[in-house]
């Protein structure tokens, strides 16, 4: 029988290792096990009566060479490119994203300017000495007065937690290469080389999720399976290797489940690690499973609004920093791709939420929460809240892995003890609990493809010492696998 690596998930990071094992001619046949209805994960595209929703925003820009070529082998010309338009909302103005010199004055007033530039002046010349925190991070980049303004609320909005609370790795992975110096001179000059403030990006036709869509049928048709409302429920190990998952499938129609269990020569799994460490059986030693209770996530949910009218911004979406709502980002998806909306006479907008699952917004119920996306919709200025005649709510838990003060402690214990099977590697942005980007993501799965064909790579390493988007170079880096005792 033909050897098998399981993999559990079926976003950019599950897929992209199957694709890529296919790709280098291993004799591993890839199988799949996807918990939702559609893959992509964070990066699937939903479909409602015809109206297209991103999960998110995607765009697709890169300098890592690999993640390119895959994307344009598996795309070809469905590839379309776009313009990035994106503003700012505050204090009921708007500010050009990227910086626009003329524009930011304008806004803020020339007394205000004065105050950020003084303020940016006096933390150049005696910065915090450590950089424990984002808010240590930003404000000895951008003064303190520009991170009360522009950062402070609307991180408190994405995260619900004191940026003080927050660790610096996170700014500097996010908005490495960026300071107020270079942001103005960006503004002047035209120059750019901040992957954080790109102009124009590739996008599919119809949404990201068409990407792996497409993928799924690469995978299948070399003769990988990918296997859809197939949860894993339990890792089964002897000793330091993987014998094999249990998988509970759920029916489509009736939700009935029967547990199975599949055995697997590697496994590669994109999970989220607080999961997976409390799914081996045996369990790994109490430290670990300590370890992986400290681990949090911030949720996320999108509420999309069908307009009876076309676009009432052109933006591919704004940041709304006004605290006096509880939105913290506005998609319209015309501007990602015009084959999103099944009708160009309306407007498909996306209203995001940030949130803890059982918290209030998240426990809200649809048309609750589609009535406060209208309203809010209407009191930014946007558009009045009588002219949606449709939408739809998704809900994305574990979107985003919180960088919090003990979150690096708690993960240097779970990955030495990961690192110590013999045939199992983590990858993705939840498998590696780092706020990767798609294409970080799929850098992560690709190396570990490559592992199980001999190479040596650090998957652990991504975005971490190989650079971010701007300042990428191709080069291999090489691990070795930890072979201390519990």
């Amino acid at each position: 029988m033909r050897k098998k690596a399981l993999i559990v998930g079926g976003g950019p990071a599950g897929l992209t290792a199957a694709y890529e094992l296919q790709r280098l001619g291993s004799p591993l046949q890839p199988v799949v096990y996807e918990a939702g209805e559609i893959v992509g994960g964070i990066a699937r595209t939903e479909n409602h009566a015809g109206y297209r929703s991103d999960i998110g925003g995607h765009r697709f820009f890169t300098k890592v060479p690999e993640v390119e070529e895959m994307w344009h082998d598996v795309l070809g010309d469905d590839f379309l490119t776009r313009p990035r338009l994106s503003r700012i909302y505050y204090r009921d103005k708007f500010y050009d994203y990227p910086l626009r010199i003329f524009n930011a004055l304008g806004n803020i007033g020339h007394y205000e300017t004065a105050r950020i530039i003084a303020s940016y002046a006096k933390w150049r010349l005696k910065p915090a000495k450590t950089e424990d925190s984002f808010e240590d991070w930003v404000i000895n980049r951008f003064g303190g007065r520009l991170y009360m303004h522009f950062f402070r609320s609307y991180t408190e909005k994405v995260w619900g937690i004191d940026p003080r609370e927050i660790r610096a790795d996170w700014a500097a992975q996010r908005i490495k290469n960026l300071s107020l110096s270079k942001a103005v001179w960006n503004a002047i000059s035209g120059a750019n080389d901040t992957a954080s403030l790109i102009e124009e990006f590739q996008y599919p036709r119809l949404g990201p999720g068409m990407m792996w869509e497409k993928t799924v049928e690469r995978v299948e048709a070399a003769g990988g399976e990918v296997h859809l409302r197939s949860p894993v429920t339990r890792v089964v190990r002897d000793g330091m290797r993987v014998t094999g998952l249990d998988v509970t499938p759920w029916d489509e129609k009736t939700g009935a489940q029967e547990t199975r269990h599949e055995t697997g020569d590697e496994i590669i799994s994109s999970m989220a690690l607080g999961d997976l460490i409390h799914a081996f059986d045996p369990p790994p030693p109490d430290d670990v499973i300590a370890a992986a209770r400290k681990l949090s996530y911030r949720d996320f949910l999108i509420v999309t609004l069908v307009l009876d009218h076309p676009d009432p911004f052109p933006d591919n979406w704004i940041y709304i920093h006004s605290p006096e709502v509880k939105v913290g980002r506005i998609q319209n998806f015309r501007a990602w791709s015009p084959e999103m909306l099944p009708d160009a006479d309306t407007a498909s907008i996306g209203m995001e939420y940030f949130c803890q699952e059982g918290d209030g917004l998240w426990t809200m119920g649809d048309d609750e929460l589609r009535d406060l996306a209208a309203r809010e919709l209407e009191q930014l200025g946007l558009a009045k809240a009588e002219t949606v005649i449709g939408g739809a709510v998704i809900r994305q838990p574990k979107a985003y892995p919180v960088y919090d003060t003990h979150y690096q402690s708690a993960l240097d214990v779970i990955s030495r003890w990961l690192n110590r099977l013999e045939n199992f590697q983590t990858v993705g942005r939840n498998g590696l609990h780092r706020y990767n980007n798609q294409d970080h993501s799929m850098l992560s799965a690709m190396l570990a493809a490559r592992n199980l064909m001999g190479e040596h790579h650090d998957v652990w390493s991504v975005n971490v010492e190989r650079s971010y988007h701007e300042q990428f170079q191709r080069e291999d880096v090489t691990a070795r696998r930890s072979a201390t005792a519990d």
